[in-house]
């Protein structure tokens, strides 16, 4: 089967995620639901079970739009990985597994909303719409949420693995090799922090754009002055 190199930034975000085999069909994203300083040892060893089973990456993910999106420029750099798993608890406050499986059954609106979630905020403003096609068409969903056994995210990886189709808990998998079209730069280029207070459309997005450079010159000229006075 075809395997290829990831692109060169690969991974080009940072995140809670383990790197593994770089060839691997798999990656593995365990929904967190505690402060990042809080993660209990249950969702940790899910992680360690993806990544020690042979996952590309193996991480948690707990917000529905940054979160997502980092996810999302991991991937697409790298074209060997074919399955997302999706495992662990759901986030109370972000629905993050739903909002996650959503975007890969039903990607986004014109306004780059997740469809068919109840999610607060789930919107990818910092992704091109590329990247968010090519996420949906080179991956497939396992559903693995609300599974706290380790044992079942390393057969899981396993069966992603093997040459010829395995039954998985109604899955057909196997590994197809890497997806036919090119790594994918995927490097966040700018990133809104509160994307629920996001602009929709472009006259406004120049329009906050400019008052954001204003801001800037009004504060270095404040600093400026501040200084020669002391």
């Amino acid at each position: 089967m075809l395997k290829v190199d990831p692109h060169p930034d690969y991974p080009p975000e940072d995140g809670r995620y383990l790197r593994g085999n770089d060839f691997s069909p798999v990656a593995v994203a365990i929904i967190l639901n505690t402060d990042e300083d809080k993660i209990p040892r249950e969702l940790e060893s899910l992680v360690r079970a993806g990544i020690e089973a042979g996952a590309a990456l193996a991480g948690t993910v707990q917000t529905e739009n940054i979160g997502f999106e980092k996810i999302v420029c991991n991937i697409v750099s790298n074209p060997n990985i074919r399955y997302l798993i999706v495992g662990g608890p759901e986030s109370g406050g972000h629905l993050t597994g739903e909002a996650l499986k959503a975007l890969i059954h039903h990607g986004v609106d014109e306004k780059k909303r997740i469809i068919g979630t109840e999610a607060p905020h789930p919107f990818l403003f910092n992704l091109p719409m590329e990247m968010i096609k090519r996420f949906r068409k080179q991956l497939s969903l396992i559903d693995l949420q609300f599974e706290g056994d380790p044992g079942v995210i390393r057969k899981a990886v396993w069966s992603c693995y093997q040459e010829s189709p395995v039954e998985f808990r109604g899955y057909s998998l196997y590994d197809p090799g890497a997806y036919p079209e090119a790594p994918l730069s995927g490097k966040l280029t700018w990133r809104v922090t509160q994307p629920w207070a996001e602009v929709l459309d472009e006259k406004e997005r120049a329009a906050k754009i400019r008052a954001q450079e204003f801001m800037e010159r009004l504060r270095a000229r404040t600093k400026k002055e501040r200084d020669e006075k002391s």
